[in-house]
């Protein structure tokens, strides 16, 4: 299945998921998640990949042997972990887990990236 962006979206989520499943490093795809007051529940898990390189002056900040690890496997509070997901009516998201602590969120904040259009 190919992909094409269809909107922009760049919003803060709430998500749920099996007991004990949001493990705050590396969390596995949520079951729902609300958007704009709406509940909405995840059918289909279609990819999943991660990204924990350090951008801008964390990118500095650590040694060269470190660094390399750390792309791989993650430092606390750095990186992101993307899934995209088919909810019902056929309808395709990028949901992230950005790991970096922010705005009152110690352990990271989930977000809805981009609603996307499956092209034949």
């Amino acid at each position: 299945m190919e992909f094409i962006p269809k909107q922009f979206l760049g919003d803060a989520i709430a998500v749920e998921c099996e007991a004990g499943a949001l493990a705050l490093k590396n969390p596995v795809c949520p079951q729902r998640f609300a958007w704009r007051g709406q509940d909405y529940v995840i059918e289909e898990l279609l990819a999943e990949w991660r990204d924990h390189a350090r951008k801008g002056r964390m990118a500095h900040n650590q040694r060269a042997a470190h660094l390399r690890r750390a792309s791989q496997v993650g430092s606390w509070g750095v990186g992101r972990i993307y899934f995209r997901v088919r909810i019902p009516e056929d309808r395709y998201f990028d949901l992230y887990y950005d790991r970096a602590p922010a705005g009152g969120h110690p352990h990271g904040r989930w977000f809805l990236l981009q609603e996307l259009e499956r092209v034949a």
